[in-house]
């Protein structure tokens, strides 16, 4: 129990372990370090480049090295510690303990000569090889996962757009994904480390030889043949224990950035991928026997090799039979109907916000290799309306219909049809504003879905034609986007729910903690301010500056609990949004009521459960109703796009009357508008006006 206490400990510490660990790095190249400690620290070496060796051999994902270019920084550090150190003893005492002295001795029989030429060769083989190999590599898997970031990023758009992945995974592929790129960069750069550290270690043994034959000859008094054996054998010993651990640490850099990720280590999948088919290792077999038998190259070896994998053919050849008959009975067996898991039946009961349904020949707008681009226009739509609104807008999930007409598609809200239209991939809709005959274009005539104008679909050729007679010309992709974005402005209250408000005012409370406290939910739910803020949206009123909405409630949420005062109260704390909304160059063009109708309407209102409304006589509502649309379209006729300007009292009622025919139709009240507006009318409506 102590050892495991003391293990925990040591691990819960490990950041200020491997700190101190760095200094102590530092201090072995200033402080002489003796010969049996440098005998401890060569082996760690050897044991810490072996750890790292086999830890790219059975990771399954490169991501799990992700700290792989700063150990690697690390151990060329300690290696090139360790040169200075051994350095320091052999020159000085012509001796560097007992591990550089069995790799002088043992490895290479005692003779300099050969173990200077292995030491080239290992040199060689790590500088120009492995080395070279490895920072290319890295150079390169850095350049194509740069490159490749976007489309990644849309992928993972995509997926969660079509409803495959929910928030929290997308958020982690695109975590992975940046970690991803910052990893084979970091490996760019940390490449760089190896080779430098194959031309110290060359430039340390040439210091090494022939600081040894001077301070021997010249120093010790020895000849030259005994300077010579001494030093240039505690040198090669000394070059063989840094290059080794070296060449481990090169290799398991090339091995991690020639790696992709794969579902089980190196070894499995290497045995997996070709030693797994039979016809393989069969004709591997009969080119080694034939190779052994008729040629002069020695038979026991080839032969050994041919039957052992001839055997191998043999296994795998059973084993595939039994897969085949397995698989046949497996295709013998009638088809069972298998019940549905509980999760599947929840996910059948579940309704999406909003979707949009399509027809099969409008599937290709959503596939890659049809360079379909709908998912990311649909994902850039969504954060530009989100930035547009100042609200949260839910992922819009995309089904095909093989119930739809080819062409057709559909936007739902809440699992109901609320909007259609029909489009034809490979032709561009041509807006017809002056109607001119679909004859002179050549092409199809149709009806624009969004605001229902003529248009024509054409074909692509035709586009510079139609161009040239004022038409505007747009893709298939557009004129539904477009569609889109207009269906969720006109039913952006409707997707304001109590979770989004929630999820807004979280957002809020981490830069205005004050307010939110004091407002919710001391002095209101969040069900109270969903209804003022879908009140805003009804009137395209957004709620980008939602802190000065919570402010305004805050003030005046102790006095009322009338949701249309509270709003109206919003309202005239956001006027300079309106004014700036409404006006066109400082101007702003309204209809005004004449007063006797102004003062007949408040006469009229009524308080309701669902608010005040104007009750007037039938044939009068009607009148009004009429003059006000006359107006209306009489003004936009010229060009201008009028408001209705009424005192604040009558301007939500008066507003409640009118929508359900002018639903697009803006009523503003005095305390709505800037003061310094330049306000200019441009019709008054009067309760006998046609």
């Amino acid at each position: 129990m102590a050892l495991r206490t003391v293990l925990t400990n040591f691990f819960k510490n490990m950041d200020i372990i491997i700190a101190l660990a760095v200094i102590l790095i530092i201090a072995i190249i200033i402080i002489p370090v003796p010969p049996l400690l440098l005998d401890i620290l060569l082996v760690f070496n050897i044991a810490f480049s072996l750890v790292i060796i086999l830890g790219t051999l059975f990771v399954t994902e490169v991501l799990r090295l992700a700290t792989f270019p700063s150990v690697l920084l690390i151990a060329t550090l300690f290696r090139l510690a360790l040169n200075i150190s051994s350095t320091r003893l052999i020159l000085s005492e012509a001796r560097a303990g007992e591990v550089i002295n069995a790799f002088g001795q043992f490895v290479v029989g005692g003779n300099y000569v050969v173990g200077l030429i292995i030491f080239i060769i290992i040199t060689v083989v790590q500088f120009v090889v492995i080395t070279s190999g490895a920072g290319r590599i890295a150079e390169v898997a850095a350049r194509f996962t740069l490159d490749a970031m976007p489309g990644k990023q849309m992928s993972i758009d995509a997926d969660f757009n079509a409803g495959l992945i929910n928030e929290d995974e997308a958020r982690l592929k695109r975590k992975n994904l940046q970690r991803e790129a910052d990893f084979y960069g970091a490996m760019d750069g940390a490449s760089k480390f190896v080779r430098g550290d194959a031309i110290a270690g060359i430039v340390i043994v040439l210091i090494n030889i022939l600081g040894g034959l001077a301070i021997g000859m010249v120093q010790k008094g020895m000849d030259f043949y005994t300077a010579a054996q001494t030093y240039t054998i505690l040198t090669v010993g000394d070059g063989l224990v840094a290059q080794i651990p070296a060449l481990l640490v090169s290799t398991a850099a090339g091995m991690l950035v020639t790696r992709s990720t794969g579902e089980k280590g190196f070894g499995e999948d290497f045995v997996s991928q070709f030693f797994t088919l039979s016809r393989v290792l069969g004709i591997t077999a009969f080119v080694l026997f034939i190779l052994g038998l008729f040629t002069p190259l020695p038979l026991l070896p080839f032969s050994i090799l041919a039957v052992a994998c001839g055997y191998g053919a043999f296994l795998l050849f059973k084993e595939e039979q039994v897969k085949t008959g397995a698989k046949m009975e497996e295709l013998k067996k009638p088809e069972q109907e298998t019940p549905l898991p509980e999760d599947d039946l929840r996910s059948l009961m579940k309704t999406d916000l909003m979707e949009i349904e399509i027809g099969y020949n409008l599937v290709s707008l959503t596939e890659k290799k049809e360079k379909g681009d709908l998912l990311q226009r649909i994902t850039a739509c969504r954060k530009s309306l989100a930035a547009e609104l100042g609200m949260l807008i839910r992922p819009i999930r995309i089904r095909d219909n093989l119930q739809l007409h080819p062409n057709a598609y559909l936007i739902k809200l809440k699992g109901n049809e609320i909007a259609r239209g029909e489009l034809r991939p490979g032709y561009l809709m041509a807006l017809n504003p002056e109607e001119i005959p679909a004859g002179e274009l050549g092409g199809i005539p149709t009806t624009e879905p969004t605001f229902n104008l003529p248009a024509i679909w054409i074909s692509p050729a035709q586009k510079q034609d139609a161009e040239l007679r004022g038409c505007t010309v747009v893709d298939v992709n557009t004129v539904l986007i477009t569609h889109l974005s207009e269906v969720i402005k006109g039913h952006a209250h409707e997707l304001m729910g109590r979770q989004e408000v929630r999820e807004m005012v979280n957002m809020v409370k981490e830069t205005h903690p004050a307010v939110v406290d004091e407002l919710i939910p001391d002095l209101m739910s969040i069900g109270e301010l969903q209804k003022i803020l879908q009140n805003l949206l009804r009137e395209n009123i957004p709620l980008q500056d939602l802190p000065t909405i919570l402010e305004t409630l805050a003030d005046f949420a102790p006095s009322t609990k009338d949701t249309d005062i509270l709003t109206d109260y919003v309202r005239q704390s956001l006027v300079r949004t309106i004014s700036s909304r409404y006006a066109e160059g400082g101007k702003l063009s309204v209809i005004t009521l004449d007063p006797l109708l102004e003062k007949r309407i408040a006469d009229s209102l009524q308080q309701t459960i669902h608010g005040t409304y104007p009750v007037l006589e039938p044939e009068t509502a009607q009148r009004i109703l009429q003059g006000v649309s006359g107006l209306v379209e009489k003004l936009r006729g010229k060009g201008i796009s009028p408001v209705v300007l009424t005192s604040p009292r009558i301007r939500l009622p008066f507003r409640r009357m009118v929508e359900r025919y002018l639903p697009d139709l803006t009523v503003l009240s005095f305390n709505e508008i800037l003061p310094q507006l330049e306000v200019e009318s441009v019709g008054v409506l009067k309760e006998d006006e046609n």
